[in-house]
């Protein structure tokens, strides 16, 4: 399992929300290709980064802050947030994204997953993010009728990379993972699943290491690393001990 850290973008700068929610926003810095860079400096394999301006207004919105990054670090990057129409997911492959994740588009149209799939393969994830037992799109603030469940069933054929399961209500709360959520997730599918909210302690990420005899593929950390709750050397060392490969599709 892998620990990945976030870089959330609004604004141009680098920023966590809680909740997802706009009006619990904390900068945390100008400059998010120096935070990415940071990060790569203290040991990251691999970068989360999120336009959440592109979120909310359905196309991307910091892209000059994505290139910044690219040009930055060396490292590979998953990008995503308002990725909802083919050249957007082009382009950012173009200038070097290694996968896209899309969470919208995935949940309204099957067959723009479909043709994103067939262009590029297990480099598109797509993210999924629950409150309530049911979906959140628009960038978590409206409401769907399906359930993560059956969102996986429809995708598993389609030849995705991953998910990222996001539990919304532990999203920057420093309260813990939704393990429970997180197990059903792993004994659902066989895709690549990467867990996202809630981390605080090195103590959660021994659990989600734990969780189904270390099918989990990666895990993302925001607030906790930007708070200093957890370090993220600590991070690192705390799974590099006895450390599986996690789950392969």
């Amino acid at each position: 399992m892998i620990v990945i850290p976030a870089v959330d973008i609004r604004n141009g700068k680098c920023v966590r929300l809680y909740q997802g929610r706009k009006e619990r926003e904390i900068i945390y810095g100008d400059d998010p290709a120096q935070m990415a860079l940071r990060w790569q400096r203290e040991g990251a394999q691999y970068l989360h980064v999120v336009d959440l301006d592109g979120a909310f207004e359905g196309e991307p919105q910091n892209l000059n802050s994505l290139k910044e990054i690219l040009g930055k670090v060396t490292i590979p990057i998953e990008f995503g947030g308002g990725l909802r129409k083919m050249e957007f997911v082009e382009q950012v492959f173009k200038w070097g994204v290694d996968r896209v994740v899309i969470g919208t588009a995935a949940v309204r149209d099957r067959n723009f997953i479909r043709e994103s799939v067939a262009s590029f393969g297990r480099r598109i994830f797509l993210g999924l993010d629950m409150r309530n037992g049911l979906l959140a799109v628009e960038g978590w603030m409206e409401q769907s009728d399906i359930s993560m469940e059956r969102m996986l069933v429809d995708v598993q054929e389609i030849g995705v990379g991953g998910v990222i399961c996001t539990d919304i209500s532990s999203d920057g709360t420093l309260a813990g993972p939704n393990f429970a959520m997180l197990e059903k997730v792993l004994s659902s599918c066989q895709l690549r699943v990467i867990a996202s909210g809630g981390v605080k302690t090195v103590e959660h990420l021994r659990q989600l290491r734990a969780l189904r005899g270390g099918a989990l593929y990666g895990v993302i950390v925001g607030r906790a690393l930007y708070s200093g709750d957890l370090k993220l050397e600590d991070a690192l060392k705390a799974l590099a001990e006895g450390e599986g490969a996690g789950r392969e599709c």
